[in-house]
């Protein structure tokens, strides 16, 4: 058979398109860091539930422990770095039961930078967590909620949940977080609050304070643009009259203030409810955040399960540009699959879970020489691809670390597209469940920038290859 005959399509995310951000997996509440020319994107780690009959049913959020991390440096190739055990007796914070809407920040503390995790534990608290690295290990430094119904000034907020971060120029930091619907308060609920943190990131200072968004519901944003602060959060779902100026149904709004604790002034909304654009409804949640000399926003949808087939509450991350006017204020975003260009070409060395677009991949933990690595496991007709790799010169190495239990499987490298030129084809040697073999072969391929497919032929559903580091040299 031939391989194209058995190539398998992509769903959610397909070719030259940037959003969702990644297809294998799901990803909601996304919250944006960047740091030395990296963004790394931090998600509620959704994943399917089902019912005591095995069927999938709506998603609950009561079962999500966990927050997953990706990252990249162009803004379309990602890479998938796991995710981060944070609630229940097998994660950091044991105290905690869920984690959720995740926010992140760094400082230099005693001349080293120093990384915070924030979390919700359902609409309880907010956590933190440290660590040396944006990606972990992580630590609960104080193994207790950094924010609780004992936290002075929350009293009224219905839910303590979705934190923000802002370390400002002073080095000085503030928490953004709150949510909710008092009885019949849709106007004003009155329900978001900010207080200042600790020198040490993981202490709270005073008491915190309101902040007056109208129709407000819940997912604290919060940036600084030179010396205007814009706080930004989701307005609530009331159904009824609403004043002239006021926020839509399920729409990111801001404020705008000159000082990061108020006072605030309304402005407008800048994002529609995820319906608008994808006849896919659901919460709205974002971040806002710079790179590179140009702004941008993440958000979630349910684009991918709605391609699934399975629009059950189960969201994915996008990315799209947010334009700034020459007076401060902020253009309406655009949603859409196309997601934003790549600003700058890959560089020729994966992470071993880089991509820009899969197919019915896997990412997972193995162990290679006694550490504990993320892989990407394939079946016959799964692929993935890199977009715009940078080949200097005309001739390239290629070469991996695979793990192949079975006869007759090799993989395929394409550029341009999934029915672009073959550039080899590599069988995969028999190596046992446990060792790792290097297989490499010689490309010729044009100088310039292409994007490279990697597809696994032969074998059949039951049979897989573990991908491992990839390069071209």
């Amino acid at each position: 058979m031939n391989i194209d005959d058995h190539i398998k399509e992509a769903i959610g995310k397909t070719p030259r398109n940037g959003n969702p951000l990644v297809s294998h997996k799901f990803g909601a509440d996304p919250y944006a860091l960047v740091y030395k020319d990296r963004v790394y994107i931090y998600n509620t780690n959704d994943h399917f539930e089902y019912n005591e009959n095995g069927q999938l049913k709506e998603n609950t959020y009561a079962n999500i422990n966990k927050i997953s991390v990706i990252s990249t440096s162009d803004l379309v190739n990602w890479t998938d770095h796991g995710e981060i055990s944070i609630a229940g007796t097998e994660g950091a914070a044991k105290w905690a039961t869920q984690s959720w809407a995740p926010a992140a920040a760094y400082k230099k503390i005693n001349g080293q930078d120093r990384f915070f995790l924030y979390f919700a534990n359902n609409a309880s608290g907010i956590g933190v967590l440290t660590s040396e690295t944006p990606i972990g290990p992580w630590i609960d430094p104080i193994k207790k909620p950094l924010i609780s119904r004992e936290t002075p000034g929350v009293e009224g907020v219905t839910w303590l949940f979705d934190p923000a971060v802002l370390v400002d120029k002073d080095e000085s930091a503030y928490i953004y977080f709150g949510g909710g619907l008092p009885e019949g308060e849709y106007e004003m609920p009155n329900t978001a609050r900010v207080m200042e943190l600790g020198e040490d990131m993981i202490s709270v200072l005073g008491e915190a304070t309101s902040l007056p968004a109208p129709f407000m519901f819940e997912d604290s944003g919060i940036h600084r643009v030179n010396d205007t602060y814009y706080y930004s959060y989701c307005s609530n779902f009331y159904k009824g009259e609403r004043p002239e100026g006021s926020p839509g149904a399920g729409e990111i709004a801001y404020m705008t203030s000159h000082s990061p604790m108020g006072p605030w002034t309304y402005q407008k909304t800048i994002l529609k409810n995820p319906s608008h654009f994808f006849q896919v409804g659901g919460n709205n949640h974002h971040a806002i955040f710079q790179f590179k000399d140009n702004w941008y926003i993440t958000y979630h949808a349910q684009t991918l399960s709605k391609a699934l087939g399975v629009p059950k509450g189960y969201r994915s991350t996008h990315i799209n540009r947010l334009e700034m006017n020459h007076d401060g204020s902020i253009q309406e975003v655009e949603a859409n699959m196309k997601g934003v260009e790549q600003i700058q070409d890959y560089p020729q060395v994966s992470t071993s879970t880089d991509f820009a677009w899969s197919s019915r991949i896997e990412v997972l933990n193995k162990q290679i020489k006694h550490n504990e690595k993320r892989v990407v496991s394939l079946k016959s007709g799964d692929w993935i691809a890199l977009s715009g790799v940078n080949f200097s010169e005309g001739v390239r190495l290629f070469s991996a670390l695979v793990l192949c239990e079975y006869k007759n499987l090799s993989l395929q490298i394409r550029a341009q597209s999934l029915q672009g030129p073959i550039l080899a084809n590599i069988e995969a040697p028999i190596s046992g469940q446990e060792e790792w073999k290097t297989v490499e072969v010689d490309l010729r391929i044009s100088k310039g920038t292409h994007d490279i497919y990697i597809i696994l032929n032969g074998g059949g559903n039951s049979e897989f290859l573990f991908l491992e580091n990839w390069s071209f040299q």
